[in-house]
């Protein structure tokens, strides 16, 4: 590994913890959210702790390790707008 490639990987990595914030569709956001017992939601859980980075899932966020690179997160936070019958829209914080 040369040291240009180490210095942006470093810069990929923020010490901060990772959490995307997810906005609902219609009644999804005041039932349970991501924590639904809809079957398509637990599908959706099954594949987000799939993920090597998710440390936890709330109603209404994913929580990743603070080290997880931007590119994760971005992929993750793209998924999890693909569910348009869930989700509004998702907001990286």
């Amino acid at each position: 590994m040369t040291a240009a490639s180490t210095l942006e990987s470093v810069r990929d990595v923020d010490p901060a913890p990772r959490t995307i914030r997810v906005l609902f569709q219609g009644d999804w956001g005041r039932g349970q959210g991501l924590l639904s017992s809809d079957a398509r939601v637990r599908t959706l859980r099954k594949v987000l702790v799939t993920y090597p980075d998710v440390r936890h899932i709330r109603p209404d966020r994913v929580s990743l390790e603070p080290a997880t690179e931007r590119r994760v997160l971005d992929t993750v936070a793209r998924f999890l707008e693909r569910q348009q019958w869930l989700v509004k829209s998702v907001a990286i914080e």
